[in-house]
């Protein structure tokens, strides 16, 4: 279907971007890879009468350094964040997990802000970002602002983004070197959302875990960070048992909905196999690295 009509802006300052969205309400929508947005216009599930191209802003792109943290802009791509050297030597999950996002035609548009900021429960990057206790940098008409991840996402669709507000950057500390990650997905075919995802990263000293956080996509209305299962990982060897114990203790916090992907329980056990596959794997890189 064709879209209905709508006006289209191109701000090249981020205070105007900021004032149109503000003055239209309801009616306008920030454009970044369009992903989303485009084909529930074309559906007609969505029909702003204002889209607001980001891709304009330079205040949006980059990825930096910034003291002990990375600030990685709304605009850059996924395929900026499979190629940045930067984040391959301090943050090599994120590129892992852009790796397994849809198709390489996707991520040289698909943007890390757009994945993040709309709510989409099957979206890879929120619970990676949980995983990572990133923070959201959002602008607006009140000023400035951040919002962690694991603190932005009220429900599908339903973020902590406040009218007129735009999500700018990403910041993320850097992990110790030699800590270990991982992000397992397991989904039907290529582009397709995950029918389950764990995203794990942890820090081991003479083979006991020091910190761990666990993550899931796709199994509840929002990301869901497993603060139970991380718990139960640190202070361990990150035995068996101990991943067991912690697949289950993350399968406990799912909700998932049954759908194409399988019945509802069938996902939830595979969400446990994810974690499990995540923790195992992110153990061993950090006690090689280390």
């Amino acid at each position: 279907m064709i879209p209905g009509p709508f006006t289209y802006h191109r701000p090249s300052r981020l205070e105007d971007a900021i004032a149109i969205l503000a003055a239209n309400g309801d009616d306008a929508r920030p454009l970044a890879g369009g992903h989303s947005i485009i084909p529930m216009m074309k559906l007609r599930m969505a029909a702003p009468l204002h889209l607001i191209d980001l891709a304009g802003l330079a205040d949006l792109k980059g990825i930096h350094v910034q003291g002990g943290d990375i600030l990685i802009g709304a605009t850059v791509t996924q395929a900026e964040l499979i190629g940045s050297p930067l984040l391959a030597e301090r943050l090599p999950i994120i590129r892992e997990t852009s790796l397994q996002i849809a198709d390489p035609q996707i991520r040289y548009v698909g943007t890390l802000g757009g994945n993040v900021a709309n709510g989409d429960p099957g979206n890879d990057m929120p619970a990676l970002m949980q995983c990572l206790d990133a923070g959201y940098l959002l602008s607006g008409p009140s000023g400035a602002r951040e919002v962690k991840a694991r603190d932005f996402y009220h429900g599908a669709y339903d973020t902590a983004l406040e009218p007129g507000e735009i999500l700018t950057a990403v910041r993320i500390a850097v992990p110790p070197a030699g800590h270990g990650y991982s992000y397992q997905k397991l989904k039907r075919k290529i582009g397709d959302y995950a029918t389950a995802a764990a995203a794990a990263v942890l820090t081991a000293d003479g083979g006991i875990v020091t910190t761990c956080m666990v993550a899931l996509t796709n199994l509840a209305s929002t990301p869901l960070y497993a603060e139970e299962a991380s718990g139960l990982v640190a202070g361990s060897r990150c035995d068996e048992e101990t991943i067991r114990r912690a697949a289950d203790a993350a399968r406990a916090i799912t909700d998932p909905a049954e759908d194409g992907r399988g019945p509802a329980e069938y996902r939830r056990d595979m969400g446990g196999v994810m974690v499990q596959r995540a923790l195992a794997k992110a153990y061993a890189r950090a006690v090689k690295g280390a």
